[in-house]
């Protein structure tokens, strides 16, 4: 019960916000040609490329892991076969 008061509360209070205080300083009265804008739009294009390469490496490096245990389990499969007679 108490969850669901503060719940109620929370979405009463963003409901109430006034709009102004949901933009950012330069969304709110900036124009679209200004040099603030633009600079944003660099900042958020650099951090987006930060994040791809990141992830990017991280992929390459899991799948670089799995390649080479498939690898070492192919070698291992076919040295031990077992001696018959």
């Amino acid at each position: 019960m108490k969850t669901l008061l503060k719940i109620s509360l929370v979405a009463a209070l963003a409901l109430l916000t006034p709009a102004r205080l949901f933009a950012c300083a330069a969304c709110y009265g900036g124009t679209v040609d200004s040099p603030l804008t633009d600079g944003m739009n660099w900042g958020i294009f650099t951090l987006l490329g930060v994040v791809i390469t990141v992830l990017a490496s991280i992929l390459v490096f899991f799948v670089h892991i799995i390649r080479k245990g498939e690898a070492m389990a192919a070698q291992t499969e076919k040295t031990s076969k077992p001696i018959e007679a």
